[in-house]
């Protein structure tokens, strides 16, 4: 297995958030308790259904309303099925490589990966592009793949460095290479939404591994990105 490629910043760092609530971020793993998969995902389903349901009771909403009434349960299923899939291993993408027959020896890029994702802070959306680039070592990736990879790691509670480096990991790891690059410009509604309120700004992340550190190939990879 490659061992990731990064610069020399710690992975560790603690932001202070309003209301003097502390926000760490503590690597590349998301934190998952050692017992996360003895439940199926049906009994996950019942659960967050029942304490969605106090939730909204606590909040003074009626439940018996025919509008309400259902609403536990999409939740459910919703945070289950969908928004937080990419929680359970079983539902990773399955990867296949093929020989690179046409010798290609440039980098492939694949731009403009929309995702959506929840902050692990406060369980609002985070929504943007990621763009992704390798070069080959002798194997090259669907480029569905490419996208499915992004997705699976979105589709979990994340903060966006860890969401970066997950990606970044991945497809070093499976394309037995360190040349890779990937480039994430989202949006955060914990800062649109609420808080500061700021609906223009975006946060941009990256990295760069093996041959994306040298300058002149970096600044490549960024020209295909203002194509």
């Amino acid at each position: 297995m490659f061992k990731m490629a990064t610069d020399d910043r710690s992975l560790n760092y603690k932001v202070e958030g309003e209301g003097g609530d502390d926000h760490e971020y503590t690597g590349c793993e998301t934190p998952m308790r050692p017992d996360a998969f003895e439940m199926s995902e049906n009994e996950k389903t019942d659960k967050i259904e029942y304490h969605f349901r106090e939730i909204m009771k606590t909040l003074g909403l009626d439940v018996a309303n025919k509008s309400l009434m259902n609403t536990p349960r999409r939740v459910a299923r919703m945070y289950v099925h969908e928004v937080f899939s990419g929680l359970s291993p079983a539902n990773k993408p399955r990867i296949t490589l093929f020989a690179n027959e046409f010798k290609y020896k440039q980098m492939l890029v694949e731009k403009d990966i929309t995702f959506f994702s929840y902050c692990e802070h406060h369980f609002v959306p985070i929504y943007g592009k990621a763009h992704v680039a390798y070069i080959s070592s002798g194997k090259v990736i669907g480029l569905s793949k490419l996208n499915r990879i992004v997705q699976y790691y979105a589709k979990r509670p994340q903060v966006q460095e860890r969401l970066t480096e997950q990606i970044a990991q991945e497809l070093q790891n499976v394309l037995q290479t360190e040349d890779v690059a990937i480039l994430i410009d989202a949006k955060h509604m914990c800062v649109s939404s609420r808080g500061i309120k700021d609906v223009n700004s975006s946060t941009v992340t990256s990295f760069y591994g093996g041959k994306f550190l040298t300058e002149g190939v970096r600044n490549e990879f960024m020209d295909y990105l203002s194509l």
